[in-house]
């Protein structure tokens, strides 16, 4: 009999991603995750932002590892520890408690968690709303069949989380529409309360538009792109940000470091560096 998990709490925000279109905010940690327990590096698995998951196994026992943002994990009240895997037996509870740095954490389960694809993928994408739902209360989810391959960890290394965020940026193709782009890597900003999937909204002194209400058309937008609205306040295009934009691109965080950008938390400290 395959092993169900029973959501008794999502947390603030709990999604199935995996690898395919936008996929998991933090890729590195879902990677990690589904090593640690022999899945596919690209198997689903459930981003949590903040913590608050509550889940209880059924059916089956299930291996579980959790990674990314190093949130507390309680199995029937005895704590597991983070990126550590977990052997869960049926009538178990899991809970995630809140880390204390970081933004997502990661629970990869041997087998993956076992919903129908939508478009060759099973993420959520917060701005279509393709994808499994967000997680609710009284959800089931089905774990997939345990494979046969690869060799169980019993651990795997936690992840580097800073207090400040250094990104490295290699110039964009629009870095001419604002009067110093310098001013990018100069500045000291902070991420916004604002941000989420779609982007990491930084606050901070601004960047000055060279000739202020130039219309730009629509151009095509990739993960890690750094546009610059007319209020002057970067924006990081994370996981879920859209195919376009019509805002310039000063510059571009390399794809290493996109990962970073995922765990960053609102007021917390983010700088650039041109590579």
């Amino acid at each position: 009999m395959s092993a169900h998990l029973r959501v008794l709490a999502p947390g603030p925000l709990c999604l199935v991603e995996d690898l395919g279109r936008s996929g998991a905010a933090d890729r590195g940690a879902l990677r990690r995750a589904n090593r640690a327990v022999a899945n596919p590096e690209d198997a689903a698995a459930l981003e949590v932002l903040l913590g608050g998951l509550a889940f209880t196994v059924e059916d089956a026992p299930v291996t579980v590892c959790v990674t990314g943002a190093p949130c507390p994990v309680v199995v029937d009240g005895r704590d597991a520890g983070a990126d550590t895997v977990v052997q869960v037996q049926p009538g178990a509870t899991v809970r995630l408690g809140p880390p204390p740095r970081g933004l997502r954490s990661y629970v990869a389960v041997r087998g993956g968690i076992d919903v129908p694809p939508v478009l060759g993928s099973r993420s959520h994408d917060v701005m279509s709303g393709i994808g499994p739902a967000p997680l609710r209360e009284g959800d089931l989810l089905a774990v997939g069949q345990p494979p046969t391959s690869y060799p169980l960890v019993e651990q795997v290394l936690p992840a580097d989380l800073p207090d400040e965020v250094l990104l490295r940026v290699v110039r964009g193709p629009r870095d001419s529409w604002v009067r110093d782009a310098d001013a990018l890597v100069r500045t000291a900003w902070a991420a916004s309360e604002r941000s989420n999937r779609v982007g990491m909204r930084l606050v901070g002194e601004g960047l000055v538009h060279a000739e202020p209400g130039r219309q730009l058309p629509s151009e095509g937008a990739c993960r890690g792109a750094v546009q610059v609205p007319p209020s002057g306040e970067p924006v990081v295009f994370l996981a879920d940000h859209p195919v376009t934009g019509g805002y310039p691109v000063v510059a571009v965080v390399v794809d290493a470091d996109v990962d970073r950008a995922a765990q960053v938390r609102p007021g917390q400290a983010v700088r650039f560096r041109w590579v």
